[in-house]
């Protein structure tokens, strides 16, 4: 099919930027990733991705860091503690 419409869309820079980083990497521009949701739009008739909360799926650095050295045996959780400030002291964060 002929590609003859243009959209103009407004992002932020650095979300453009990274996201162009990303897919760049994947050999996609932009407008390729762009066309290939429309049509997965068109197809499934909903968007073909799940749209959650930033914080829902990614963890903070200091709790991703922290889930990595209990998942290596380098951090253990032992104790009880009084009030979250000191569990946060006693894992160093």
């Amino acid at each position: 099919m002929t590609k003859n419409t243009t959209i103009n869309l407004r992002v932020e820079a650095e979300v453009k930027e990274q996201a162009g980083k990303i897919l760049d990497a994947m050999g996609l521009t932009l407008s390729d990733a762009f066309n290939l949701m429309l049509h997965q739009v068109r197809i499934q008739r909903c968007l073909p991705f799940e749209v959650v909360a930033y914080r829902q799926r990614m963890p903070k650095p200091e709790t991703e860091s922290f889930i990595e050295r209990l998942e290596s045996g380098k951090e253990e959780l032992v104790g009880t503690f009084s009030s979250k400030e000191e569990l946060w002291k006693s894992l160093g964060i």
